[in-house]
């Protein structure tokens, strides 16, 4: 049986949900940005292609992508949810359903979309459920967004191969989903790791990451 202080918290909890989706659809924002459907823009322009992955703090993530040769541009932002034009406050509530993530724009022809899920899974605990590190709740779980049914079964297949290989000590839990929507976060999350290296998450966390993955990726990682 349920106790009444569960059943208070649980109604209280579906009330704020409810509150934050109406105040979104009936109080117009025109400086929020809108997002970016995956029919809008799926495969970049005619040179170019997208991928989109949430690993934890999109500071971090970002941060990894951006090291590539071949990555023409990597930007933070939300997804996986279902609060329109959400705002960073509002992904920390945990309420919203979006995960953080980060949306890479790359050259085919320079680094493969396998290489950048090689990346992906190097720059993560994809064993952990809704937590990175010291960062818990929904919006840090791991996620891949699919653009197409090719990246789908990339993905897919590539979690089948690492925990049959036990790869990891336990079991991938990372979420494969399609891109419906692609909100872009706040301009002050763009970019985060170079205009902030002397802070100290991004010396104590960030860092040792991208460590990690110049070391494994040597030879696509572009000159620093």
């Amino acid at each position: 049986m349920f106790s009444h202080k569960k059943i208070f918290i649980f109604t209280a909890t579906i009330i704020g949900v409810l509150w934050m989706v109406e105040m979104r659809f009936s109080v117009a924002n025109p400086l929020q940005n809108k997002g970016t459907s995956v029919d809008e823009k799926a495969k970049g322009d005619e040179r170019t292609a997208l991928a989109t992955f949430g690993g934890g703090c999109f500071w971090c993530t970002e941060a990894v992508f951006e090291q590539f040769d071949g990555v023409e541009k990597v930007v933070s932002g939300f997804a996986g949810g279902f609060l329109p034009d959400p705002t960073y406050k509002d992904i920390c509530s945990g309420l919203t359903g979006h995960a953080e993530v980060v949306q890479v724009t790359y050259d085919p022809t320079k680094v493969s979309y396998p290489r950048l899920l090689e990346a992906f899974w190097q720059s993560h605990d994809p064993t952990t459920l809704n937590r990175q590190g010291n960062d818990v709740g929904p919006q840090y779980r791991s996620i891949i967004l699919y653009h197409d049914q090719e990246q789908k079964k990339i993905a897919e297949d590539s979690i089948r191969k690492l925990d049959k290989a036990k790869i990891f000590r336990s079991p991938i839990v990372t979420e494969v989903a399609p891109l419906t929507t692609f909100y872009l976060a706040e301009q002050k999350h763009q970019n985060f790791y170079q205009a902030n290296k002397g802070m100290r998450y991004c010396q104590a966390v960030i860092e040792p990451k991208l460590k990690k993955i110049r070391k494994l990726f040597a030879e696509e990682i572009q000159p620093r």
